[in-house]
This record gives structure tokens, C-alpha cells and sequence, in this order.
């Protein structure tokens, strides 16, 4: 029987994860961990093995990450379903999800461990391969940023019916179709074109890759729609959950993508408009400086 944390009747330990193919990464977990004093409270584990045990996970009131996004997008997998907060710290270039950078975490991290800092939800995928005939999905994944179906190797185009809810919406024919969560639309859905969604909208993103001589605009979906891609033409695919895990859709699978069941949770200080004022300098664009007005 899973232990709970009213099992365990309290979160007492402090996790870190760190990418270990990031310079320095694990220097800065024990420098953290010596600074802080959390040697006797606190578990680490690189994101190559984090073979966590679901005691520990339980017992961990806050995840630490060193490293960028995709250190992130490995952690969540693992803590979400234990209701486990992020705080990522950014080793890596543009950091939509982290919180602090490496200058700022040994001055600014206990604050955010000893107060109560702002708690942002954001929305999780589910996706789900099923074979025709079967009641049972063969294949079940949860993604933080996307799932996407693409042709993997093979140079060639792909028809994908979409339906929405049980409708056809069209049958893309691209290089590949991505489902992506509003965390997910700064990723792989923005260079394909897609729009940007707040990270807390409970929206799903549908976004072509390379659409040719078809439906090339992307979609906004409810979080309570389900969505089913189908590959026509006895071809096969390859189905990635933020970019990690990869799994041949055979011609007679069906991909069902909904909201998952788990929520990524991260620490932050400020409200959730900063995101906006960060956006442009995160994606390396800068704004137009619009002077005050008179007098000012």
C-alpha cells in the first residue's frame, strides 16, 4: 500500500536534481547544500537516475533543480504526482521555467524555503496509445510540455486525422503534429509557429509542423476535450513526450491526448503578470521603450 504524506504526517526533506551535463550543475547542489545547511534534511540525485523512492518523494516538501528547462521537464515527470513544488535554478540559456539564476540562489533560496512563496499550477499532458480493438492503452506517458507525433526518420510527409472530442477538425499533412500545454507553447509549438499561451491557461495547443498544401493553422483546445490523432496511409510514426520518451505509432494505433491527472507545480515570487514582462527578454527580442509621459 503507497505510504501518504498524512501516513508520514509530514514533509521534512529537501530534493535536488541536477543535469549532470551542465557544467558545474553539481557543484552548485553541494555548495547549496553546505550554505544552507541542509546535509542531514535533504536528498540528490542527477536527472540521468532519478530512482527516487516513493518514501523519500513523499516526504519532500520542495525539489530543487540546477540546470535549465529540460532538467525541469525531467524532474516534473517524476515528483508531480507526489504534489511536489519546483524551484528551478537556470544553468542554461533562456530558463522559461526557472525561477532564480546561479548568482541569485545562494543569497535568495532560503527565502523561498523558510516563507510561503506564490504556488504556480500548471497543467499537465496525459497521452495515450491505443490499438484498435483494444480497451486498454498499450502505451501511457504524462509530458509537462508536449507530445509529439512525428515521422521519426523516415523523409517522408504524414496525413494525421484530428479529431476534437470525437469531430474531425482535418487531416494534417505535415512533418508532424505537436499537442502542447501552455507551458509547452514557448517550446517546439512556438517554433512551429504556434501561439503563446500564459503558463497557467488549462488550454491544450495543437500546432502543425511543416504543414504542406493543407490546414496549416493551429488550434486552441478546452483542458477538457479529448484529442485523437490517427496516422493515414498504413504508415508508421514516432510519438515523443517532451522530447524524452519515444514510441512507434503503428497505422492501426489511435494517440488520445488529455489533461493529465497531475499538475506541475513550481515556488515564485512574483504575481503571474511578470510573466509578461519577461517574455520578450527570455526570448531574446527586445521591446520598443516607450518614454514616460511629461512631467514624469
Amino acid at each position: 500500500m503507497p505510504v501518504t504524506a498524512t501516513d508520514m504526517n509530514t514533509k521534512d526533506l529537501v530534493g535536488f536534481a541536477y543535469n549532470p551535463n551542465v557544467p558545474k550543475a553539481s557543484e552548485v547542489v553541494e555548495r547549496l547544500l553546505d550554505a544552507l545547511k541542509l546535509r542531514n534534511t535533504s536528498w540528490v540525485a542527477s536527472t540521468e537516475e532519478l530512482g527516487v523512492t516513493e518514501e523519500t518523494l513523499v516526504r519532500t516538501r520542495v525539489l530543487i533543480t540546477a540546470g535549465g528547462d529540460g532538467t525541469i521537464l525531467r524532474a516534473a515527470r517524476v515528483v508531480a504526482p507526489y504534489d511536489v513544488p519546483i524551484l528551478g535554478i537556470n544553468l542554461g540559456r533562456v530558463g522559461f521555467m526557472t525561477e532564480l539564476s546561479m548568482d541569485e540562489a545562494e543569497s535568495s533560496l532560503s527565502g523561498y524555503l523558510d516563507d510561503t512563496p506564490r504556488i504556480e499550477r500548471r497543467m499537465m499532458l496525459q497521452a495515450s496509445v491505443v490499438t484498435a480493438g483494444s480497451r486498454e492503452p498499450r502505451v501511457v506517458v504524462h509530458a509537462l510540455n508536449d507530445v509529439v507525433l512525428t515521422r521519426g526518420r523516415v523523409a517522408r510527409l504524414l496525413d494525421i486525422d484530428t479529431r476534437i472530442d470525437g469531430v474531425l477538425l482535418t487531416t494534417y499533412r505535415a512533418d508532424g503534429l505537436i499537442a502542447a500545454t501552455a507551458t509547452g507553447s514557448t517550446g517546439y509549438a512556438l517554433s512551429a509557429g504556434g501561439t503563446i499561451l500564459h503558463p497557467e491557461a488549462r488550454e491544450m495547443l495543437i500546432q502543425p509542423v511543416a504543414a504542406h498544401m493543407s490546414f496549416q493553422t493551429g488550434i486552441v483546445v478546452s483542458e477538457k476535450s479529448i484529442i485523437e490523432l490517427k496516422v493515414d496511409g498504413g504508415h508508421t510514426a514516432v510519438l515523443s513526450a517532451d522530447g524524452f520518451t519515444d514510441t512507434i505509432v503503428n497505422p492501426d494505433d489511435i494517440v488520445q491526448v488529455r489533461k493529465s491527472p497531475y499538475t506541475a507545480k513550481f515556488l515564485r515570487r512574483e504575481p503571474p503578470e511578470a510573466f509578461y514582462g519577461s517574455l520578450a527578454q527570455r526570448l531574446g527580442v527586445s521591446g520598443r521603450q516607450v518614454p514616460p509621459p511629461p512631467g514624469q
